[in-house]
């Protein structure tokens, strides 16, 4: 598929070519921006501000990573021009405040505020042409020409059609499908439009035809796959994949309806490091101390919200017996944000959308997440880590583990405040949900790195700031 591996995560080449040219205007803007402010004199800059180069470099990360943040380049995300251009707005603050505060921690950095704000101003202009040019035909017409990548498809039975049911534009985005080739005495549930004859040789026919990826999408492979034929378009070039690869690379999750424990076995992934463990533990120290010395003037106000609406009796906080890393169970803290009955005679139960049990305080700290912050305690005392799969009560786990396949393996890592299933798919409140979570869990399991977890923690902070699935 048309992707790129970067620390075992999948990142499409699309945005991550649009990444790199980005990067690449970040870098000329500080030079024209510190230009500007010193009207054209490239060497009364230099002298002024210093070296060009390596800020140039800095602000460019910087700034990268606060559009980031604001979700610019999740392959998910699909707004409009004005929804880009307001992220991009908002990115680039995020990213010129940066830049501003780490003048105090590292003072080699200055660059001044004038040439700062003109070359955010002109950041705004260069990418925000960059990307008005995506949403025109011309430009739509380019991203066809050099990103898609073109696909055949070997299999037309119902594992081969799980393809063909994919709804969302955006599912379609980076790969064009040829179509289907039967194979013999495999059953057929593709409609026959969608079935491409092939009178030849498969790697000839996929070479007049330039196909770029073969997924092999078998409901029976014994004595059914072409396995010369397949190993023959392997050996010049073309990538062969089967339908559980196709569906990691492109939508970054592990689909339990097309798994086989050979897919794990055989494939990469699941590797242990114990110096990432321990820059990860590291993290998680360092980020907690840090957070809750800025954040304790809202869990102040939280808790005292709570006593005044719900008495100065009630508890503030809500502690829960969860799952964590091995199956091990420990208190997860929150502020309260339900009634102290609320869950009465029936026990446990999932959350739903506009939940009666909800306080009116508790409605507001659950849509800022603020009811979340306790749980920064859980990550000091090593209960927890900021980003892993959320942790389930045990009667929940009980119940999943005896319907879901592989569903012990998410306690394979800590469970986390955020993760990769909490930003690919919205509030879960059912079995179904637990399903669809956990496909996305297994693929963070599998493919775990600091990387991974950098990367989610850039696009929870969207999450939190436009409110992604709070409930």
């Amino acid at each position: 598929m048309g992707t790129v591996r970067i620390f075992r995560h999948f990142i499409r080449l699309e945005l991550f070519m649009l990444m790199v040219v980005e990067a690449l205007i970040l870098v000329l803007t500080l030079y024209a921006g510190a230009l500007l402010r010193f009207t054209g004199e490239f060497a009364t800059a230099t002298e002024t501000i210093g070296s060009l180069l390596p800020r140039a470099l800095v602000f460019a990360v910087v700034m990268e990573l606060g559009m980031a943040a604001m979700g610019m380049y999740a392959p998910s995300q699909r707004e409009g021009l004005r929804g880009t251009l307001f992220r991009l707005v908002v990115g680039l603050m995020l990213g010129a405040v940066a830049m501003m505060v780490s003048v105090y921690v590292f003072p080699n950095l200055y660059l001044g505020r004038g040439a700062l704000v003109l070359a955010t101003a002109v950041a705004f202009i260069g990418i925000g042409t960059i990307r008005a040019l995506g949403f025109t035909s011309t430009g739509n017409r380019i991203f066809k020409q050099i990103f898609r990548r073109r696909v055949l498809v070997v299999g037309t039975g119902n594992e081969a059609r799980s393809i063909l049911e994919m709804r969302r534009r955006a599912d379609w985005r980076s790969f064009e499908l040829l179509g289907f080739a039967r194979v013999e005495d495999q059953n057929c549930a593709i409609p026959q439009d969608k079935i491409v004859a092939i009178n030849k040789p498969l790697a000839e026919f996929a070479t007049e035809r330039h196909i770029d990826v073969i997924v092999v999408s078998l409901d029976e492979r014994r004595n059914k796959c072409p396995t010369d034929q397949l190993l023959e378009c392997k050996m010049i070039g073309i990538d062969v994949i089967d339908t559980a690869t196709f569906f990691e690379r492109q939508f970054s999750q592990v689909r339990l309806d097309l798994l086989r424990p050979s897919h794990f076995i055989f494939s990469d992934g699941f590797q242990v490091s114990g110096f990432a463990e321990f820059i990860k533990r590291c993290i998680d120290v360092v980020a907690s101390v840090v957070l809750i010395s800025v954040t304790w003037p809202i869990m102040l106000l939280t808790a005292l919200a709570i006593l005044v609406e719900s008495g100065w009796g009630s508890p503030v906080f809500y502690q829960q017996i969860r799952i964590t890393q091995f199956g091990k169970p420990f208190n997860i803290l929150k502020f309260r944000s339900m009634r102290v009955d609320a869950e009465g005679e029936q026990g446990a139960r999932w959350a739903q959308a506009n939940d009666k049990r909800v306080t009116w305080v508790g409605a507001i700290i659950r849509k800022l997440r603020v009811d979340e912050l306790p749980q920064i305690f859980n990550v000091l005392r090593g209960e927890m880590s900021f980003v892993g799969p959320r942790p389930e009560r045990p009667e929940f786990v009980t119940e999943l583990e005896k319907t879901l396949p592989f569903y012990a393996n998410r306690h394979r890592v800590k469970a986390g405040i955020s993760g990769w299933a909490q930003l690919c798919y919205p509030y879960g409140s059912s079995e179904k949900d637990a399903r669809q979570k956990l496909q996305y869990d297994l693929y963070y399991i599998k493919n775990n790195s600091v990387f991974l977890d950098l990367l989610i923690l850039l696009q929870t902070v969207e999450a939190v700031l436009f409110g992604k699935g709070a409930r």
